[in-house]
């Protein structure tokens, strides 16, 4: 994470706006970075979050931790916060089903469910067009091409070192400049490769505090630039919610008797998927057979066809 609200303008309001001011927003950005024991490499830290244009060491006299939090705090519980439908999220709600062991229903649709609420997602059509829109897009590779070392006259070796050098997106992008494109037959298409990750991730050293983030990559962007936390490379999808703290009780209510494990562990996995298939929707699914035409930061109108490459992620049902 680098100094925040960097870019100047009306990034640096809105970057700073749940806070008394600036400089305090900067000082809580510095407590909430890099490690939690402030080594002398942690002042050297602070030293560049102190050194922003917008920090005024004048302010720092009404500075109080717990009174930034409060406001932070009360920031999100409000509609000023980030997460909303004009930045790109939505907040949905998915049904899962209940099993329960030895009773059977004519059908799954006849089986009790329960609603599970809170679910903050991107529409994944939505991230890439604004991607493709955007200065990030100037930096894709949009033809693959195969990458090889020539050892010696008759000893060739690849180099498999970038997505967009692999025999997987050769093959994708030969597959998809076949196909017939009327009346729009003179555009160029473009795989994107779409890398996806999920890591639950606690977010204190105590207590129980956790969060499940979907994030995604263009396998289109060379790693060693997308691995750069300045070139902001990284797209937020969702926030997975885990089930309710008392999903316990409310199982109960429904049969009568205690949730077993196995039951938890199946009801966590319909949890996982019934939030992909919120996220695949049929815009996505509709894009992914077809493909979508963008106007692109080039100038350029392009097909886009979004094919996944790779799909890290823990399973914390288990």
């Amino acid at each position: 994470m680098g100094v925040p609200g960097t870019e100047g303008g009306h990034a640096d309001a809105v970057t700073f706006a749940p806070f008394t001011n600036p400089t305090c927003g900067i000082l809580m950005a510095w407590q909430y970075s890099g490690t939690n024991q402030k080594s002398t490499a942690e002042l050297d830290w602070l030293a560049q979050f102190l050194a922003h244009p917008l920090c005024n060491p004048r302010e720092l006299t009404s500075f109080h931790h717990s009174c930034e939090a409060k406001l932070l705090d009360k920031f999100l519980s409000t509609n000023s916060n980030l997460f909303r439908e004009e930045y790109g999220w939505y907040k949905s709600a998915v049904k899962i089903h209940l099993p329960c062991e030895k009773v059977k229903w004519s059908s799954e649709a006849a089986a009790p469910h329960m609603t599970v609420d809170g679910v903050w997602h991107w529409d994944l059509v939505n991230i890439i067009m604004k991607a493709f829109q955007s200065e990030q897009f100037k930096t894709f590779h949009t033809t693959p091409f195969k990458q090889c070392q020539k050892v010696s006259e008759d000893h060739i070796i690849d180099i498999l070192s970038e997505a967009y050098s692999l025999l997987e997106m050769l093959c994708a992008y030969e597959e998809v400049n076949g196909l017939s494109h009327e009346p729009d037959g003179d555009l160029e298409c473009v795989v994107t490769s779409l890398m996806l990750w999920l890591d639950s991730t606690h977010l204190t050293n105590f207590g129980k505090a956790s969060m499940w983030p979907f994030y995604m990559y263009f396998g289109n962007q060379s790693k060693y630039l997308s691995g750069k936390p300045t070139a902001m490379a990284c797209h937020h999808v969702a926030y997975i919610p885990k089930l309710p703290d008392d999903f316990q009780d409310i199982y109960s209510g429904f049969f009568k008797q205690a949730l077993s494990q196995e039951v938890l562990t199946h009801c966590k996995h319909d949890l996982f998927h019934a939030i992909w298939d919120l996220i695949l929707d049929k815009w996505f699914m509709d894009a992914y057979q077809s493909g979508i035409i963008i106007w692109c930061a080039d100038g350029i109108t392009q097909w886009i066809y979004p094919h996944f490459f790779s799909y890290s992620a823990d399973y914390p049902e288990k």
